[in-house]
């Protein structure tokens, strides 16, 4: 294991690559609740505070799970559900000013798109107003159509929420995927981070194809055998992950290709065909994918050129390389990086041990 440990490092690690084009600022992560995939959701008691909304709000997001939970539908579904209600209404019971007879109604404001009403803005197909109007039923409905959406628990969310919806925006449900996923956590236990596993919901499972109901998954299940910017390497922008030669890798979760590419080493080569060795600079083969929310996810030292090609949208879960050891590496490992703010340089780059434990995906799980 000492054998290991010193071999899967790449030295200096992506500060020492040749990323010409990227930039040393850390947000503070925490880990998150404890997750306990059994606990039901109070949707009477006290609610937790969020910066983002309301007590009212966060009540209606809570009666949404409760009825995902009552109709025992995998948290991803509370997820997309939230993330749904919160594009569509902000998660206010709206009435509409065209529709006389929902203003008589208990409602949370007032809307004018076309005749449609409530958390999900739902339209004289969905129930009548007095219905649609109940936020219950309204989430009852929305699960209804949600289930018959093929593969829904793995496709990306603002798919699924499209499918249902048949909104005129159908890219603008994603950017609240990571809210809606922090909210089911308030509410319901840590529940965005478990996976579905035999029938069952399991905390912190999710690597390859095992998606958490956050829509994250850990690249590869190798645990981690070099840190973020520690004391001897300051300048080490990620982690390294063991892997032997040929391990697949996935994407951590849905989004766009921004590069796939071989990085120069500090003599200029393009030499990634071949295993690199410490101090040879680069990154190697290696992969970045821009997902909702301005996060950036990286994938260094591949031992090919990488499965995907820029412009490329990807599933959570979907391979896009295999681990090996090109560029500035000593041994065969994975470099994994995530960044804030669509910021591909080192000043974007954040820790990715706490950020993927709070998504139910934790880099080195083997469960």
């Amino acid at each position: 294991m000492t054998l290991v440990l010193t071999l899967l490092c790449c030295v200096g690690g992506a500060g020492a690559f040749l990323l010409t084009e990227l930039g040393d600022e850390d947000p503070a992560l925490t880990a998150g609740l404890a997750c306990d995939p059994g606990r039901r959701v109070d949707v009477t008691g006290k609610m937790p505070r969020v910066t983002e909304y309301g007590e009212g709000q966060v009540r209606n997001a809570a009666i949404i799970i409760k009825v995902g939970q009552d109709r025992k539908i995998p948290a991803r579904g509370w997820v997309i559900a939230l993330a749904t209600a919160m594009q569509e209404s902000g998660l206010r019971n709206l009435a509409n000013s065209k529709i006389p007879a929902s203003l008589a109604l208990p409602h949370e404001g007032v809307g004018s798109d076309h005749d449609s009403l409530g958390l999900f803005q739902q339209r004289p197909g969905w129930g009548t107003v007095q219905q649609r109007l109940t936020p219950s039923y309204a989430a009852d409905k929305f699960y209804d159509k949600l289930l018959k959406v093929p593969n829904w628990e793995r496709r990306p969310l603002t798919v699924v929420a499209q499918k249902v919806q048949v909104s005129a925006f159908p890219d603008a449900y994603a950017k609240h995927e990571d809210l809606a996923g922090r909210l089911v956590d308030a509410l319901a236990g840590g529940a965005a981070r478990t996976v579905q596993l035999a029938g069952k919901a399991v905390c912190d499972a999710a690597a390859g194809a095992r998606i958490a109901a956050s829509g994250w998954t850990a690249p590869l299940p190798g645990g981690v055998v070099s840190g973020f910017r520690t004391r001897e390497r300051p300048s080490h922008n990620g982690v390294d992950l063991a892997a032997q030669k040929r391990t697949p890798i996935h994407a951590a979760t849905a989004g766009r290709v921004l590069v796939a590419r071989c990085d120069p080493d500090h003599s200029g080569r393009r030499d990634c065909d071949r295993d690199g060795w410490p101090g040879k600079g680069g990154c190697g083969w290696f992969v970045d994918i821009l997902h909702a929310g301005g996060y950036i996810t990286r994938y260094c030292h591949m031992i090919q050129r990488p499965a995907v090609v820029p412009g490329q949208s990807v599933q959570a879960g979907d391979e896009i390389g295999l681990s090996g050891t090109s560029g500035n590496s000593s041994g065969p490992h994975l470099h994994f990086e995530v960044h804030v703010e669509s910021d591909r340089s080192n000043r974007g780059a954040i820790n990715p041990v706490p950020f993927m434990r709070q998504r139910g995906a934790p880099l080195g799980s083997t469960a």
